[in-house]
């Protein structure tokens, strides 16, 4: 690809490039040296699975692979330990090595969904491999590339000393740290989500100090999660699982806002979004879970959730297969739905039950004090169904 067609793909989906000249310069380069971009990419292995959120970095990864650049995807298994501070309101626990590198094996596992992992355009490091290797005095010097004026100006921090929260000395340094990653991979470019801007550029700024040349930075979206209000994250509940089955995916993308589907297929998908916007919505989401399905299962499990759909839906049937749920005559409807785990919350099951979007046996349950009194079919939402066996 020449330098305006790889621009074209790098740009789509991107909130901000600093700077794009400087990318521009250093596409021109890489095309006279026949020398790839070295793209980096950092993942903190704070849980065990990656999701649609995580993929919107590793689909731009896939994209400058694409181009001809290389690409490291940075485990940081020593600054996991750490707990990255931004968007917190209060200090994160920290993570045992055990668990740390646990995550890291399940994440090197899952990239290879969205990567290409030829070792010509992949590298899997861990930021421990030089960091365990800094002595205190290599840690002093690094603690000198930034000021506390510097790192109480970022709004997380801020908002947490002027209400007299903690902030620890170890949540300073993770900046410095994360930085000095990009040092040791001597990076050209580095990718991260807008709320990691303050991080990214303070990689610029180290590799500076290293007398290095500067890296460009560029920064995705946040994606929210299903409930189009937070960002996606399984502590929020709101996510949609790489490793989610078939039916779970296509259930969660159907059931997320028409506005939210356009940014998903912006983020998520190389569609064009003018032809999507022509689509009727249903048909659309529908084509997005076909496209998700497909990349992380396969093309059959994708028609085989759209089939189910179209019976379920469109001809009004209970499906085929469905979780079971043993009970006994004192449980209320509220306590089935949040046990089974058909609902994520008590308060998603108060909300379904007041908006009459729960029934049993085809009759709607107005009462979260509703005991049934024999088995039958509970009906959550628009496709959640259960078993109920008495």
């Amino acid at each position: 690809m020449d330098i305006e067609q790889q621009l074209e793909v790098i740009k789509r989906g991107v909130v901000e490039i600093i700077s794009e000249n400087e990318l521009r310069k250093k596409l021109e380069e890489s095309i006279k040296s026949r020398r790839p971009l070295k793209i980096k990419a950092g993942f903190d292995p704070t849980a065990p699975d990656l999701h649609l959120g995580h993929t919107v970095l590793l689909r731009k990864l896939r994209q400058f692979q694409d181009c001809g650049h290389k690409v490291t995807f940075l485990i940081g298994d020593l600054t996991g330990q750490i707990g990255d501070p931004t968007g917190r309101s209060e200090k994160r626990k920290r993570l045992t090595t055990k668990e740390v590198l646990s995550n890291a094996e399940s994440y090197k596992r899952q990239v290879a969904k969205v990567l290409d992992i030829n070792n010509k355009k992949l590298e899997i490091r861990f930021n421990s491999e030089w960091l365990k290797k800094i002595n205190i005095l290599g840690l002093l010097d690094l603690t000198t590339h930034s000021s506390v004026a510097q790192m109480l100006a970022r709004e997380d921090f801020k908002k947490r000393y002027l209400s007299g929260e903690d902030i620890s000395i170890l949540e300073f340094l993770y900046p410095l740290i994360q930085g000095y990653d990009s040092v040791e991979l001597k990076a050209d470019v580095e990718l991260g989500g807008t709320d990691q801007k303050f991080n990214l550029l303070m990689g610029r700024e180290i590799q500076k100090d290293y007398k290095q040349s500067q890296q460009v930075v560029i920064t995705m979206p946040l994606l929210e999660g299903t409930d189009g209000v937070q960002k996606m994250s399984k502590s929020f509940g709101n996510y949609i699982g790489i490793n989610d089955s078939a039916k779970e995916i296509f259930g969660k993308l159907m059931s997320i806002s028409d506005e939210l589907m356009l940014k998903y297929y912006e983020l998520l998908t190389d569609e064009d979004l003018n032809l999507v916007q022509q689509l009727h919505p249903k048909a659309a989401k529908v084509k997005l879970a076909k496209i998700i399905i497909t990349q992380y299962h396969s093309l059959q499990a994708a028609e085989n959730e759209a089939g189910e759909f179209e019976r379920v839906f469109s001809q009004k049937e209970i499906p085929q297969e469905m979780p079971e749920f043993k009970t006994d005559s004192k449980k209320t409807v509220l306590e089935i739905l949040v046990q089974s785990k058909i609902v994520l919350s008590g308060n998603e099951a108060r909300r379904l039950i007041k908006q009459g979007a729960v029934s049993f046996n085809n009759l709607k349950i107005e009462k979260e004090d509703f005991i049934p009194q024999a088995s039958g079919i509970l009906k959550a939402g628009a496709r959640r169904f259960l078993k109920v066996i008495l």
